[in-house]
């Protein structure tokens, strides 16, 4: 036999540990990745643009502050709506969060997606684990919650990819094959969700309730149209003449090139793709405001998370009591059960 723990540091343990860190060689690798290909995506726009900076600054300079202002108040919506699709997500997988403590882990994607898209999940899950560890799901189930979210978004972007074959030249057969491929690896997903058993099956839960489920899809919507509408006003007020459907293709440029490590320059990247034969300059000035405006919104998403987590760092009591009782270097002791075989208190005897 071997010898267990007590149940209440084990229960400690458990709720304070949040992701594993990674191994630093991975990690550093991927950091030096993201780093060049940011560096490189930059020096390759700013060649680009070298012969046309007067138009760039010209263009740049068009953009009024109340079109700035609201494109973004356009992202602050997109962030919360897709911030209230994750809650959901997470609910339907059996999580306990507080809505507000989840919106500010939330906001920690900021940071992270200034540089890597996939650096922003990873400090969204992080923040959520350490902020309320014993109500929130396991690593795996936070991660895997995200499929549903990822798979709307997925959807919505194979329905609308005929709006890339002009821009990019594509074959008018090419978005018929990504509808079939998203359509598939749905369906693939409302299988896996109707397993049970494995905390990563969990996270896809919301997959199973009807009601749930219907209001991330209206969730997700609200949060792709505000940005696309984002990305018109942006477009057309630098002196792009772009319609609607010229904004779901930079939206779903933007969202391609950001699995790659191209940094905050996939903004301008994607513009400059889609509507560089209308004017390099007009289309990255474009691109520039759409990574402005897009920091400005997150920031102020941040912001309000920083305030909020100092008004109510007294009453998160699922974050303060694991740490109360690490420092004082034991958890907090279970009331003992009666002693069924132990006789009469004294005073009963005395009394006798």
């Amino acid at each position: 036999m071997t010898a267990r723990a007590p149940a209440g540091i084990v229960r400690v343990m458990e709720a304070t540990v949040a992701v594993p860190p990674p191994r630093p060689s991975a990690s550093r690798r991927r950091w030096m990745v993201t780093i060049v290909g940011s560096l490189a995506t930059a020096a390759v726009l700013a060649f680009v643009l070298a012969r046309h900076r007067h138009a760039f600054s010209a263009a740049f300079s068009q953009a009024a502050v109340s079109v700035l202002a609201g494109a973004t108040l356009l992202q602050i919506v997109a962030l919360l709506a897709r911030t209230e699709a994750w809650h959901l997500t997470i609910e339907a997988a059996g999580g306990r969060v507080a809505r507000r403590i989840l919106f500010r882990a939330s906001s920690m994607q900021v940071l992270g997606s200034l540089l890597d898209g996939h650096l922003g999940v990873a400090a969204r899950i992080a923040a959520l684990r350490r902020s309320s560890p014993t109500v929130s799901p396991q690593v795996a189930t936070l991660i895997a919650a995200e499929f549903p979210i990822l798979a709307v978004e997925a959807t919505l972007a194979a329905l609308t990819s005929f709006t890339l074959i002009g821009p990019l030249g594509l074959p008018w057969w090419v978005p018929l094959i990504g509808v079939a491929v998203i359509a598939a690896a749905s369906a693939g997903l409302r299988h896996l969700a109707l397993r049970t058993g494995r905390n990563l099956w969990r996270g896809l839960a919301v997959l199973r309730h009807g009601r749930a489920g219907r209001r991330v899809v209206a969730l997700v919507l609200v949060a792709i149209v505000s940005q696309v509408l984002r990305n018109w006003m942006l477009l057309n007020a630098v002196g792009v003449h772009a319609s609607l459907l010229d904004a779901i293709a930079v939206l779903i440029a933007v969202v391609t090139l950001g699995q790659l490590p191209v940094g905050p320059s996939v903004g301008a990247a994607a513009a400059v793709l889609i509507l560089g034969r209308h004017g390099v300059a007009a289309a990255a000035a474009a691109g520039v405001l759409m990574t402005v405006t897009g920091t400005l919104g997150g920031l102020a998403f941040l912001t309000w998370a920083s305030a909020d987590r100092v008004l109510h760092r007294h009453g998160d009591p699922d974050a303060a009591a694991p740490r109360r009782a690490i420092f004082r270097g034991r958890a907090r002791p279970r009331p003992r059960p009666a002693n069924r075989g132990a006789g009469p208190p004294d005073g009963a005897k005395a009394g006798g």
